[in-house]
């Protein structure tokens, strides 16, 4: 099924590209036509075009066959690195901040990073999406990894055992969503893609913020994560609940990467947005600032300051979906808002806010889905795109759920391993205190 996505996304890519060179002979056709009835020779300008062609039609090819070929070799890698899921049982005592889940990702980073041009346009190498998974079957709330076997799956479980003492990391023989197959007369549910409402620079509240890396008393900790466990716990029997953070390695992108055209990182966007808050100039100088006319408010200062801790942490590109799935006929309005909801403690008005970018319903269905196929069609998409582990923004114009990035904090805050102050009846914890990592734990290339 992944490999059947990724050639239907290759076609559309393919698609795309050869739009806008069609486009392009096609107004050149509108033109000449328009020309000849004008009367007007076009001869010596077709020459000319023709005679150009050496220089043209290479560039042109290049461009059609570029992406397409990225696509394939590319394509190529993620299939011969497979992938598996690893469900997490967690340990009774857990007294660790969201800092140790911050170390996991950090070792995580930058997997499958190229190191020359050949390994990016011959061997197709690079940096793999790896997908944290909290789930709720009937209640009974899980912690999972989706995760590449090549390299990044000895790499997690290595990690995970030598950050959390007692934890289990299992090997699922079959995933958890093969329960799911779709059928419209058995199940229903609605997906969502949740992500950052302002500019990806600004950061969410994180477990800084919450004072958890002074390690407080047991008693006086509040885990970020623990309503959304809370609200997980509450599902029925007949639902499940999905929520799926997808992350790829972000980093500068060039020609070593394999685009064309560059792109920046989010340090150069966070450069020019901390010059805007300081009012500086191009040649990085500003007003000077005196005790008497501060150049910027408390507020101001406190926003810099994270900005710049946030920046200076490993950066990932992050999708959030979120699934409720349950039987048909029994679909309940009321989880819907505590599942969003669940996102809110990580907002800061002033920073950045977690809110939904797109969601399988329309507003206007009497306009825009008369039919309601267009919903089934979207719902049916978005399980096969879970089950895969793949994400794809469905706001084409406005890009509004496109990716955002985030750092390893901010990631670690929404998705670690709860403390043992968390007392959610549906999670389940294993007996055991005290477990050393397995002695057959492989050990592959870091």
């Amino acid at each position: 099924m992944v490999y059947n996505i990724n050639n239907m996304q290759r076609l559309k890519s393919f698609i795309g590209t050869l739009a806008a060179p069609l486009l392009i002979l096609f107004c050149l056709w509108v033109v000449f036509l328009m020309m000849g009835y004008l009367n007007v020779d076009l001869k010596p300008i077709f020459s000319i075009i023709v005679a150009l062609s050496p220089i043209w039609l290479p560039i042109a090819i290049f461009y059609v066959a570029f992406e397409e070929w990225m696509w394939s070799v590319e394509d190529m890698f993620k299939y011969n690195s497979g992938r598996t899921t690893l469900r997490i049982k967690l340990p009774q005592e857990v007294f660790k901040s969201p800092e140790a889940m911050e170390s996991v990702l950090t070792q995580m980073h930058n997997i499958n990073s190229r190191d020359n041009l050949m390994q990016t346009y011959l061997d197709g190498k690079h940096p793999l999406v790896s997908s944290l998974e909290l789930v709720s079957i009937g209640g009974d709330v899980r912690f999972y990894v989706n995760v590449p076997k090549l390299k990044v799956q000895n790499i997690i479980e290595a990690q995970l055992y030598a950050q959390y003492p007692g934890i289990e990391v299992i090997e699922e023989e079959v995933d958890y969503t093969a329960e799911v197959k779709w059928d419209p007369e058995k199940w229903d549910m609605i997906s969502f893609h949740v992500n950052k409402r302002k500019e990806e620079i600004f950061p969410i509240k994180t477990y800084i913020d919450f004072g958890l890396d002074k390690n407080p008393k047991e008693e006086e900790k509040f885990d970020p994560i623990s309503p959304m466990l809370e609200y997980l716990g509450t599902a029925k029997p007949h639902e499940r609940v999905w929520i799926q953070f997808l992350l790829t390695p972000h980093d500068k992108l060039g020609f070593k990467e394999g685009k064309l055209v560059p792109e920046k990182s989010w340090t150069e966007a966070a450069e020019e947005e901390i010059n805007r808050l300081m009012k500086r100039n191009e040649e990085g100088s500003g007003p000077e600032e005196t005790e008497s006319r501060p150049v910027l408010t408390s507020g101001e200062r406190q926003k810099i300051e994270a900005i710049e801790r946030n920046t200076a942490k490993y950066p990932y590109s992050v999708a959030i979906r979120a699934i409720y799935i349950t039987e048909t006929g029994k679909f309940d309005p009321d989880m819907i808002s505590p599942l969003l909801r669940s996102f809110a403690q990580y907002d800061l008005a002033d920073r950045n806010i977690i809110g939904v970018r797109w969601r399988t319903d329309y507003n206007y269905k009497l306009f825009q889905d008369f039919t309601g196929q267009r919903v089934i069609a979207a719902k049916r998409r978005e399980l096969e795109y879970y089950k895969a582990r793949y994400y794809l923004k469905e706001e084409k114009v406005s890009k509004v759920d496109e990716e955002k990035v985030f750092s390893v904090e901010e990631i670690a805050t929404m998705y670690h391993i709860p403390s043992s102050t968390v007392m959610t009846p549906g999670l389940s914890r294993i007996e055991s205190t005290r477990r050393e990592a397995p002695s057959n734990l492989p050990v592959g290339e870091f």
